[in-house]
């Protein structure tokens, strides 16, 4: 084989690998973009779900403590978002997010509350956050997303 034609296959060769080598650090880096940004709008999905639902919660929770007439729209916009939390969601903070929702309906069947008793409530630190246990689940699935 002449010296010429080895010369000549060795760049083809050497051609071939750098743009075979470019081309697969290129689709790797951008299929690395691609999951990084799947992530971060997965978890913006839940960091939204879980403000609605922790202000709807508040909102109907506080309604039942004073009030015996549930505000039907209200529980069933916290049950849509419970069932969001069930396709989205790790089963902890589902769990918790059905204990807020069994504490809210409980609660309408309690007798109300004085303005009193509400604030002998809170100095004692009793049944006054039905949203503690929810609120450390999300925080937890929120940031084992950002782990690596």
């Amino acid at each position: 084989m002449d010296v010429a034609y080895v010369s000549a296959l060795s760049a083809l060769a050497g051609s071939v690998v750098g743009s075979l080598t470019s081309g697969f650090t290129t689709w790797l880096s951008q299929r690395a973009q691609a999951r990084a940004g799947r992530l971060a709008h997965e978890m913006s999905r839940r960091e939204e779900l879980f403000k609605d639902f922790i202000v709807a919660a508040s909102k109907a929770h506080g309604e039942a403590i004073v009030s015996n007439e549930p505000k039907l729209e209200e529980l069933i916009a916290l049950y849509s978002m419970v069932s969001e939390m069930r396709v989205m969601s790790l089963p902890r903070t589902v769990e918790c997010a059905d204990q807020v929702m069994r504490a809210t309906i409980d609660t309408y069947f309690a007798p109300n509350k004085t303005i009193r008793e509400l604030h002998e409530l809170v100095q004692s630190g009793t049944g006054i956050d039905p949203l503690k246990d929810f609120s450390e689940a999300a925080r937890e699935e929120l940031h084992a997303f950002t782990l690596p």
